[in-house]
């Protein structure tokens, strides 16, 4: 997700493999949240506040219930429900005295968690509106993209596909390693899925609903730059709008880079939601 000027997609492909549940018997939990509280655990998340723009986005990201909330009433669901709203708001501020039109959310596990080894989940629900661009992923703590990034959602508001990507030194930006996955219709990305990262010392395997999508090893990194998946990675949840990879792939110019009116007018309708049920971690 971060410091792309641009965003090509290196296409590997993969056949399909079915896999076991991604929850294995000798596994243990070591990090979730069900979101089932009255409102976000900042025990186990930070809020990011809009300093830094990258990528050209659109958006503020702002600690308001406006943008973070836990709902209670979402079909689907089991408890409650993680919403990061994506809201029209005209002429928004940041301290920094940048306007903005789009007001956002951004959290992140950063000093209260991270982890080497294991899988990384996240049962998620997405809007689907051009520019719109969610994402579930993974950081490591120190300069990017030196100490790697693993992106195991990412989206820019078509219905049809998601996208994996790993970005680390000489294969990042543009050079990024990325994978696009369709879904088989009437799938799309507007439905309840289990979006997932099996992360060993050797290999990285994205998962869609437990089903295998892309399986990335070692060796294949190596070709491009260093491996860069040993260190501990953090956990970040977010939705942008606008910006250059979205640009990129929808063409649109106005009224915002990377958002045609379209999604802006579904926006002044009502927020665009990413709904994330639950997110856990865990390690053999």
């Amino acid at each position: 997700m971060r410091h792309w000027i641009l965003y090509s997609l290196l296409i590997t492909g993969w056949a399909g493999i079915l896999l076991p549940a991604q929850s294995h018997p000798a596994e243990r939990t070591i990090f979730s949240d069900e979101f089932s509280g009255r409102e976000l655990d900042r025990s186990k998340w930070n809020v990011i506040v809009t300093g830094e723009t990258v990528n050209d986005e659109q958006q503020a990201y702002v600690d308001s219930s406006e943008t973070i909330a836990i709902l209670h009433d979402v079909p689907g669901a089991d408890e409650g429900a993680l919403a990061i709203r994506t809201r029209d708001k005209p002429r928004f501020t940041t301290p920094e005295g940048r306007t903005f039109d789009f007001i956002s959310g951004r959290i992140d596990t950063r000093s209260k968690f991270d982890f080497t080894y294991g899988t990384a989940a996240a049962r998620v629900k997405l809007t689907a509106g051009a520019g719109l661009w969610p994402a579930f992923w993974a950081l490591g703590n120190g300069d990017w993209p030196d100490t790697g990034e693993m992106d195991i959602l990412e989206n820019v508001g078509d219905p049809a596909w998601i996208n994996f990507a790993l970005h680390g030194p000489k294969y990042s930006g543009a050079k990024g390693l990325a994978h696009r996955m369709y879904f088989a219709p009437p799938e799309d990305i507007t439905g309840w899925h289990v979006y997932s990262m099996r992360w060993t010392r050797n290999a990285l395997v994205f998962l869609v609903d437990d089903r295998e999508e892309h399986r990335i090893t070692r060796a294949m990194v190596e070709r491009h730059g260093r491996w860069a998946y040993d260190t501990p990675k953090f956990l970040i949840l977010n939705q942008a709008i606008g910006g250059s990879y979205p640009q990129a792939v929808n063409g649109a110019a106005s009224p915002y880079k990377g958002v045609p009116q379209a999604t802006v007018t579904r926006i002044k309708e009502r927020p665009a939601d990413m709904l994330v049920d639950w997110v856990r971690v865990t390690k053999s």
